[in-house]
């Protein structure tokens, strides 16, 4: 099924998606982090922002930032928290923030975006690069975060259950990586039926109808991995089990999130509209399963 979104869906990149009681809330990157919500999953409107621009500090770390860059929502312990990068176009001198409310209900009386500050940074002299965010529990509960942008690929560190954060020099174990054009980025894990599933984007976003990104997925018995794909080539090794690469009109889709509701998985990214001179565009489509428990797009299959 693919649902034919509406309202407040574009321009939009790096969408992920969350709900709080009969509303859904979605969030990508721009200035403060656009929020837009959703009674239907279908017909969007936008709804407000987690920031007004973004925190001081966040400034001063990271001289030049505009918007802050693809947010990751999740709810534990009775809050709801959102990771967001900051950082500049081709750098690696980045920063991945975090904040914290607890209700997504702007109209709520105690709707208040709280800073919780800096969770990870990378500096130029560093093999990765601290953006794209995703934090992801294992079967026992612990909390892991994985996160990066070309360079050395897709990270993936331990943090606290209590901070949500890691702790200092804590270890940043390798778990994707594309040789040759390092181009990968959009890391989200998922597990499903004992197995952890890892979706990554391949190649180049943010070229309009020229964006060659791609979804990819790998998956493994442990977090930490080796991740592989139906052909059993890790993801270290520049493998990935195709997902969707697109369409005619559909271009470079990728930075895909996965929403779970009553057993159903929903894929959530954004493609290059076509029809719209390249319109970074909101899309959502229920995720199949195959025999083999690999995750099939309906886009794909029907060549939309």
């Amino acid at each position: 099924m693919i649902l034919n979104t509406q309202g407040d869906i574009a321009p939009v990149h790096d969408v992920v998606m969350s709900r709080e009681g009969t509303i859904y809330y979605l969030f990508s990157t721009g200035l403060g982090i656009p929020i837009r919500c959703s009674d239907d999953m279908v017909r969007w409107r936008l709804c407000g922002k987690v920031f007004a621009t973004y925190p001081d500090w966040v400034g001063q770390a990271i001289p030049g930032v505009e918007s802050l860059w693809a947010p990751d929502v999740l709810f534990h312990e009775g809050r709801y928290f959102v990771y967001y990068a900051a950082s500049t176009f081709g750098s690696n001198r980045s920063l991945i923030g975090l904040a914290s409310n607890v209700t997504l209900d702007p109209k709520s009386e105690d709707y208040e975006w709280v800073d919780e500050g800096e969770v990870i940074s990378s500096q130029r002299s560093d093999n990765y690069n601290a953006i794209d965010a995703n934090l992801t529990f294992d079967a026992n509960g612990q909390p892991w975060l994985a996160f990066g942008s070309f360079w050395s690929g897709i990270k993936l560190v331990r943090v606290d259950p209590a901070t949500l954060k890691p702790a200092p020099g804590a270890e940043l174990i390798s778990i994707a990586a594309n040789p040759g054009t390092t181009a990968i980025e959009g890391a989200y894990i998922i597990r499903r039926q004992g197995l952890y599933y890892l979706f990554i984007s391949h190649d180049y976003c943010c070229r309009g109808v020229e964006s060659s990104y791609k979804i990819k997925v790998g998956r493994s018995e442990a977090i930490t991995g080796p991740y592989v794909d139906r052909n059993g080539k890790t993801l270290m090794e520049g493998g990935g089990t195709l997902v969707y690469d697109g369409s005619e009109r559909w271009r470079g889709p990728g930075h895909n999130s996965v929403y779970v509701e009553n057993g159903n998985y929903f894929m959530v990214y954004h493609a290059y509209d076509a029809s719209a001179a390249g319109t970074p565009t909101l899309r959502i489509e229920q995720l199949n399963w195959d025999e083999g428990g690999w995750p099939l797009s309906p886009s794909a299959a029907l060549g939309r």
